[in-house]
């Protein structure tokens, strides 16, 4: 292949290697040039350009990538025609995608000038998702490297296993103090994980977390035709003489493995009774995040079947995320005062534009200013310290809480919104402190003893993050955050909360159900106030 400066009339039969502009003329990177280019280009006094020729024995790009991409297509694979070098590959089906690595290393071992690059092993594709793509670098190549890259790929290096299990079948184990709802959501989350797989649930069942309840129940599935059996227990697998695989090998099945370095998703189980695979669900297999599970179950639904050696390589990309409700290191026994340390944030920053006019902070409710009688419950409940945020008239503000024990802190950006007073006050919070709950300034029916149920309930070795009060489904306010999302707060910005965090954090958020409306009534509005003072 040639490759170099040439003269108009010379580049004929030539590709242009960079896009050329010149007054009106537009000469785009991979144009063949002819007689009609010769004649635009002369018209623009252009003396010179970079073109490429094709020698005898060279193939162009297009040819090379389609030669190669033609021959790593397996089961399941469509092969887009080839353009500007490169030759893209699709899934024809649902299922997931195999894929011959070595042939991979080999093909892109040939020459630099051929690439193969490829989605993960083992994803879960669906029709018409692209998997592959083959592209030359130049704009040809040597025919002895085509056919060395054919030659190395082999035969069907790409290839898509169709889902083939259709019916499952789920135990839930039961253990004091397990709500039916976790129950309830943790079948929904694996009826949707199941869903693309054209998978569905065919029947569950929920036994005391015993061996004898749980084989009966196993047993029970795989009489209804169940193709593979989840069994999600009450309590994590500690060992393979635990209640999960002692009742599968009760039974007559077999553990293939338990284990897997994949984070979140160690405590996976790997077993089989009947010769249908049997699955000792990791607790986050309970959450529809991707976790090692996931790995596992779309393979095992493709027919695929898991080895130890593949599970054992997994390890390398296998640390997905943190988990947030992983219990925190334990303190130790003389730093344990048996309570976690909790600080009351009091925002009281904002200009109270609804109310017309007025700080509705300072406006009285029974003899006594709104912000006070907030900050007055903060400081008769267990939280350690009380910050006020202030901004907004804020001399006034502290003025009004002058002989309080709290710190104030003053927000210079109030103007900008709610966030801004919320990254204030976390950001004043001390070292040491496990926690914040965020108390609204304009909120005077929240008292001490809601504060404290909050601080009660939050228990990080528990999963307990986020905390927040619940009426008939509703949240309210305030919410108790612990340290961990801190970082996620300071982030915030313009007039908007922290709610689209809780959402995110679901599994980490603990609801504390409270009556009446104390948690849900903000006084925004004069109208709001005179119903307070009437009620």
């Amino acid at each position: 292949m040639k490759f170099g400066p040439a003269s108009p009339t010379e580049a004929i039969g030539g590709v242009t290697v960079h896009t050329l502009r010149k007054g009106s003329l537009v000469l785009k990177k991979g144009t063949l040039i002819g007689a009609a280019e010769v004649d635009a280009l002369a018209r623009e006094g252009v003396k010179e350009i970079v073109v490429v020729r094709l020698e005898d024995g060279d193939v162009s790009e297009d040819e090379a990538a389609a030669d190669v991409a033609k021959v790593v297509a397996g089961e399941g694979i469509h092969v887009d025609r080839a353009f500007t070098g490169r030759a893209n590959l699709f899934a024809a089906q649902a299922g997931v995608l195999v894929i011959d690595r070595a042939a991979v290393e080999r093909i892109n071992g040939v020459d630099e000038a051929i690439t193969f690059a490829t989605l993960p092993a083992f994803k879960p594709v669906v029709e018409g998702e692209m998997v592959g793509t083959v592209k030359l670098i130049p704009f040809g190549v040597e025919g002895r490297l085509r056919d060395a890259a054919v030659a190395a790929a082999g035969k069907g290096a790409l290839s898509i296993a169709p889902y083939v299990v259709k019916r499952v079948g789920v135990v839930s184990t039961i253990l004091p103090g397990l709500a039916p709802k976790v129950i309830d959501k943790t079948l929904r989350v694996t009826a949707e994980r199941l869903a693309p797989a054209g998978a569905a649930i065919i029947a569950e069942r929920r036994v005391p977390h015993e061996q004898a309840a749980l084989a009966v129940a196993i047993k029970e599935l795989l009489g209804l035709g169940a193709e593979l059996v989840i069994v999600f227990g009450a309590s994590a697998i500690a060992d393979r003489r635990d209640v999960i695989p002692a009742a599968i090998t009760g039974i007559g099945g077999a553990i293939a493995h338990f284990g897997m370095p994949v984070d979140p998703g160690n405590l996976l189980l790997i077993g089989s009774a009947g010769g249908v695979p049997v699955l000792g669900a990791p607790g986050c297999a309970r959450s529809p995040a991707e976790n090692g599970f996931d790995w596992v179950l779309m393979r095992l639904l493709a027919g695929i079947k898991v080895t130890r050696s593949e599970l054992t390589a997994m390890g390398v990309g296998g640390l997905l995320m943190e988990i947030v409700t992983r219990p925190q290191p334990r303190a130790k026994p003389e730093e344990a005062d048996g309570e976690r340390k909790v600080a009351a944030v009091v925002l009281a920053a904002g200009r109270s534009t609804r109310m017309g006019g007025p700080n509705k902070l300072l406006a009285e409710l029974d003899g006594k200013k709104l912000v006070r009688i907030v900050t007055e419950q903060a400081l008769a409940s267990r939280a350690r310290e009380v910050i006020v945020v202030t901004g907004h008239q804020a001399e006034l503000v502290e003025q009004a809480l002058s002989d309080l024990d709290v710190r104030f802190v003053r927000n210079p950006d109030f103007a900008g919104g709610l966030a801004s007073s919320v990254k204030a006050g976390i950001g004043a919070v001390p070292e040491g402190v496990d926690g914040a709950v965020v108390c609204l300034g304009d909120m005077p029916m929240v008292s001490s003893d809601l504060l404290d149920r909050l601080i009660g309930a939050f228990a990080p070795d528990r999963g307990n993050l986020i905390v927040v009060p619940v009426s008939e489904g509703r949240r309210g306010n305030p919410v108790l955050w612990s340290r961990r999302f801190f970082a996620e707060l300071m982030t915030l910005d313009g007039d908007v909360g922290a709610r689209h965090l809780i959402a995110k954090h679901t599994e980490a958020v603990a609801e504390v159900p409270v009556d009446g409306n104390g948690a849900f009534l903000d006084i925004d509005t004069p109208q709001a106030l005179e119903a307070a003072r009437r009620g």
